[in-house]
């Protein structure tokens, strides 16, 4: 595939963009890692073999008969020292870098939890005796993955409604002014603890109740890229030859329109990653339990005598905002029609 001469252009500006070059890289890095997340920290061996059978406990459930006729027909657990003591006689099991899950609960810590950093728990445990470490990249994943979700949702949401806007005009902008207008106003704090209150919020119903909301970051920037393309020359020629709406708009200026909407995506990012720790944080996002960056700073508020976990906390959700950031600075002077390469 041939690249345009504007896009070789947009990336050689990227790439010479040092900081953002290098804070792109490290933060594929870290998504990438995180995607592997059960293969670097589980509870759960990654292989197993016992007397000539082969069993991947990270992938599949087995049950302790499977490891004698003796055993209980129950789920094995592969940290009980009686199974493991069983398992090792006839075999071996191959066990992730971290042995511990975001849920595991860390036996026989020797202190009362929330335990300082050690050789067996590397970032310390938090009040509940889990592993810091490995509820960090659980949750880091959570965030990224959540944040991704919601930007590109709510950012094709909001191209869609701009594009209509502005490139119709008149009557139909002016209503759909007038109803982001209303929209934009509703308290949508309240409205999630109203709705906390009903159910339970998971993964997808933050997702949907924070898509009624964040669809209008871009609708602004979309709406006047459109307002001032449709009455461009060629524009207008295409219209005249007879060429539908909708492909004028996906063809003709929605290209131009995107220019300045991908400048603002990273930013969108940061900012989805930002309010769901935000509402962990006070208590009205994830289910308890679950991995999550604003978990652990409410944590590091609860326990000052564990100074280890706000530093964590600090350091993960400080440092993956300022890597978004840094990558925004880059997009944004790439697509710069005034940068120039240095």
């Amino acid at each position: 595939m041939t690249l345009s001469p504007l896009t070789r252009r947009r990336l050689a500006i990227f790439r010479a963009h040092s900081r953002g070059l290098w804070s792109f890289r490290i933060f594929a890095v870290l998504f990438v890692i995180s995607l592997f997340a059960e293969f670097i920290a589980n509870d759960r061996p990654l292989l197993v073999h016992y007397d000539t059978h082969w069993f991947v406990p990270v992938l599949a459930d087995y049950s302790e008969d499977a490891f004698g006729d003796d055993m209980m027909p129950t789920q094995a657990d592969f940290s009980d020292p009686e199974l493991a003591q069983r398992i090792n006689a006839k075999g071996w099991m191959l066990w992730p870098p971290i042995p511990y899950s975001y849920a595991t609960i860390v036996k026989n810590l020797g202190v009362s939890a929330p335990a300082p950093p050690s050789f067996r728990n590397i970032l310390g445990t938090d009040d509940q005796a889990r592993d810091i470490l490995a509820r960090v990249i659980y949750g880091f994943r959570l965030s990224v993955l959540f944040g991704f979700t919601l930007t590109i949702i709510s950012s094709t949401i909001g191209i869609a409604a701009g594009a209509v806007q502005g490139f119709y005009g008149g009557t139909v902008d002016l209503l759909f002014q007038r109803f982001i207008e209303i929209w934009s106003g509703m308290p949508q704090l309240y409205l999630l603890i109203i709705l906390s209150s009903i159910i339970t919020p998971s993964f997808w119903i933050l997702l949907v109740f924070l898509l009624l909301f964040s669809w209008m970051a871009l609708t602004g920037v979309v709406r006047a890229e459109f307002l001032r393309g449709r009455n461009l020359e060629y524009v207008r020629a295409a219209r005249a030859l007879g060429v539908s709406n909708g492909m004028v708009m996906w063809r003709h200026i929605l290209p131009n329109a995107m220019v300045a909407t991908l400048t603002f995506l990273p930013f969108t990012l940061s900012g989805s990653v930002t309010i769901l720790a935000s509402l962990d944080f006070l208590g009205f996002g994830l289910p308890p339990g679950s991995p999550s960056l604003g978990e652990l700073v409410a944590q590091g508020k609860d326990n000052l005598q564990a100074p280890w976990l706000a530093i964590t906390a600090f350091l993960v959700l400080g440092g993956t905002l300022t890597l978004l950031i840094f990558i925004g600075e880059a997009v944004r002077d790439a697509f710069d029609p005034r940068r120039v390469i240095k």
